[in-house]
């Protein structure tokens, strides 16, 4: 089942949590809907499941205007984070609800509702648990439940709000490895929130990044990650440092240092310069950006360093060796191997490349594209 979602705006009250909002979904996709609270991400979802109806705009499921259809003329499936399981009912009785309670036109039989409960504890793998009540469950076995519910109904879409937000880490890392095994299995067209931007990464086809009500970017896991397209989204995804610099002719300039990066073709003035902290080389000779060492900490196998550069209004973070020996009030030189511009019109479109140096080899050229 292809979504289209178009020009949808949702009010509150005269807030505004949505603004003109578009997005296709492909029919078999897997989309995540990743964001910090209040972007907008679960009103999306309300919208589409047909909880709430938007102020404007349309839901299309298919070639159908779905946008103040209830949620049963929808036929979707929703995976809350809390389960939202009977308790006084048992696994089997759970996953057979929704059938159950459909009108009697379209009712199965109770020895239909039986097998497909039956088939579905197979495919989540909880066979041999039907007789059991939610209590007696663990919170993984319950989410896994829900699941199997909401596939029961055989829904056009698959919906899930923060699945795994009430489970801890190693329960959350298994259950994102089998939903979308049981994704590829079952070929639902799936749509799930989530503020886990690893989670996202991890099991999404493409990744929806909102904020304040707003869709930031859209794509798949490697381009959100690598070709991020506003500084909120190089912020929001993965850890990034950045820079306020000025383009001279084609050259980056941190205060009244050239930085020995080039930035060809781009337009003279004011830009933020960002970066990643593991996309760094080191420099000898006072080469580069150098900074003054404020702090330093082990994360795995390498050393976390914070860099004051020039004024104390310049803060970054860099990756270095888990050997190298980063003495606070020591000074270390560095430059970005993969970076961007943005200035506040937008990304900055360049070809991007260091500045040659006796002190290190040119690194490959970088294409920067604006969106």
């Amino acid at each position: 089942m292809e979504l289209a979602i178009r020009n949808v705006r949702k009010e509150f009250e005269r807030f505004a949590a949505l603004h003109d909002v578009s997005l296709d979904i492909r029919s078999g996709e897997l989309i995540a809907l990743l964001g910090p609270s209040g972007s907008g991400k679960t009103t999306l979802l309300r919208l589409i499941a047909g909880l709430d109806f938007p102020t404007e705009g349309a839901i299309l499921f298919g070639d159908e205007d779905a946008s103040f259809k209830s949620v049963q003329e929808r036929n979707v499936g929703f995976v809350f984070q809390h389960y939202a399981l009977f308790r006084h009912m048992t696994v089997a009785e759970n996953i057979g609800f929704g059938l159950k309670v459909r009108p009697a036109a379209t009712r199965p039989s109770k020895a239909e509702i039986r097998r497909r409960a039956s088939e579905l504890l197979d495919l989540v793998q909880l066979s041999g648990l039907e007789n059991r009540y939610p209590n007696q469950l663990s919170g993984g076995q319950r989410q896994r439940v829900a699941l199997a519910r909401a596939l029961a109904i055989e829904p056009r879409v698959l919906l899930l709000d923060e699945p795994f937000g009430a489970l801890d880490a190693q329960v959350r890392r298994e259950l994102r490895r089998w939903l979308r095994e049981i994704h590829d299995r079952t070929g639902h067209t799936t749509v799930f929130v989530t503020h886990d931007q690893e989670e996202a990464l991890e099991l999404a086809d493409r990744v929806v990044v909102m904020s304040q009500g707003r869709i930031e970017q859209v794509g798949t896991a490697d381009e959100v990650y690598d070709t991020p397209n506003s500084p909120f989204v190089y912020s929001f995804i993965g850890e990034s440092s950045s820079l306020s610099v000025r383009i001279e002719n084609g050259q980056i300039w941190l205060d009244d240092r050239a930085t020995g990066l080039l930035a060809e073709g781009a337009p003279n003035g004011k830009a933020a310069l960002y970066f990643r902290p593991h996309d760094v080389e080191l420099l000898e000779g006072g080469a580069g950006i150098v900074g003054t060492v404020v702090a330093s900490r082990r994360v795995a196998g390498t050393k976390r360093v914070e860099l004051q550069i020039g004024g104390a209004q310049h803060r970054v973070e860099i990756e270095v060796p888990a050997t190298h020996s980063a003495a606070s009030a020591g000074r270390i030189a560095f430059r970005p191997t993969r970076w961007r511009l943005f200035s506040d019109a937008g990304p900055i479109p360049y070809q991007a490349a260091p500045a040659p140096s006796v002190a290190y080899a040119p690194a490959p050229r970088l294409q920067v594209v604006a969106s």
